[in-house]
């Protein structure tokens, strides 16, 4: 399969846009005329921007510096554009080259916060935290002997981040324990799984997609092809629910696995790299097997892209809920100082030229989802009602497919 050059979280090298006059060779040029009155005013006079931030320095009841001036500033002229558009500080800068790379540094806990606690979700497997023995539940209490309290989530995850080798001590309450336990982990390259798959009964199986990073699409890869080692699988339930996105290439590499051509996404932007369009290579991973593809009105952006493709082609059913309707791209382009700029830069739409901007994707099957804590443990496929209803589907359907087969014959 082939690789886009688009990303939904692009990270771009970075450019330099320069101004200047060019002056052509071998003609004449003429004199430009003396600037109008209103000309030379409007370069005197200072901007509304320079104005307000002139009378802030100047009469504002605190003193405010130079440099958080222009902070507020930029921040706010981004803030004005939409709701993904943002300045992004080093350690913002930092997460979302870690979620889109699929790899960082550090012991390897998903951490949240839950009722003034930072709680740990899960541990990543093979990673220092899994093989320390911290659970699901524990509350982070200290990291190297600083204190962690409610609101420092970023902060939590910061501290535990660091170079490879490096040494870091968590200390965490865990239920049934009367005294708090210590962990001494020495940090190391930790990959983040986005695919999770597994076996249900029947030639049947399920896969979750947590995000799209780089490595999701080579994992759904491996995945895939170890659900079908034994025997092909005569349908797979596609977990999305509660995807936000991530990379807009490994998205569309995802919907490619499903589909034997066709266009899968198509993008507009004011400039010529971001007006585009992704098409399916040849090849169905499953061999045309049927395809539930569960949804949430947490699945959004690249998660759109893939249930959105998959069910204009008719490839695969909709199940759950109608989804978050986020039909834009972002690229993200370094600044100074470690920072970056988010900027939405594209528009996109669906195989069928839908926009899906702020309405969603409505599933073919509705199903009233029961809303989940992020800090409990994600149900296992078998328990899970929302599974169930769509491995019953598939069986449904297999069994319709076979009964109109057998009168055929007849």
């Amino acid at each position: 399969m082939s690789r886009g050059l688009h990303t939904l979280t692009a990270v771009a090298a970075g450019a330099v846009l320069g101004a200047g006059l060019m002056l052509a060779r071998g003609g004449s040029v003429e004199p430009e005329p003396p600037p109008s009155v209103a000309r030379v005013a409007a370069i005197i006079e200072p901007s509304l921007l320079d104005e307000v931030s002139e009378r802030v320095r100047r009469d504002y009841v605190d003193p405010v510096s130079s440099a958080a001036l222009e902070q507020a500033a930029a921040s706010g002229i981004l803030a004005s554009l939409d709701p993904h558009s943002a300045l992004l500080d080093a350690r913002q800068y930092e997460a979302m080259r870690v979620s889109t790379s699929g790899h960082y540094s550090g012991v390897g806990l998903e951490v949240t916060e839950r009722e003034g606690r930072i709680v740990v979700v899960s541990s990543f497997e093979g990673s220092p935290a899994r093989r320390a023995g911290l659970r699901s539940g524990d509350s982070l209490l200290a990291i190297d002997g600083h204190g962690i309290a409610a609101g420092q989530l970023d902060e939590a995850i910061h501290r535990m981040r660091g170079l490879v080798g490096s040494k870091v001590r968590l200390a965490v309450a865990r239920e049934g324990e009367a005294a708090p336990l210590v962990f001494d982990l020495e940090r190391s390259d930790v990959r983040v799984l986005t695919v999770r798959a597994e076996s249900l009964p029947g030639p049947y199986a399920y896969v979750r997609i947590a995000q799209f990073s780089d490595a999701t699409p080579t994992d759904l890869d491996e995945a895939l092809a170890a659900l079908q080692r034994g025997q092909p699988l005569e349908g797979l339930v596609l977990d999305l629910r509660g995807n936000p996105g991530g990379v807009l290439e490994s998205a569309v590499e995802v919907a490619d696995e499903f589909l034997e051509a066709g266009l899968i996404v198509r993008a507009s932007g004011r400039t010529p790299h971001t007006t585009f369009e992704m098409h399916a290579t040849d090849g169905d991973a499953l061999g045309a097997a049927a395809l539930v593809v569960l949804v949430d009105r947490s699945s959004a952006s690249g998660a759109e892209i893939v249930a959105g493709a998959l069910r204009d082609h008719r490839r695969a059913t909709l199940m759950g809920e109608r989804t978050y309707g986020k039909g834009s791209v972002q690229t993200v382009l370094p600044l100074r100082d470690g920072r970056a700029l988010k900027l939405t830069t594209s528009r996109y739409y669906t195989p069928s030229g839908a926009s899906i901007h702020e309405h969603g994707i409505e599933p073919d099957v509705p199903l009233s989802l029961a809303a989940s804590d992020p800090a409990d443990p994600p149900l296992a496929p078998a328990a899970d009602p929302a599974v169930r209803a769509a491995l019953q589907y598939l069986r449904d359907r297999n069994l319709a497919g076979t009964q109109v087969a057998l009168a055929g014959r007849r």
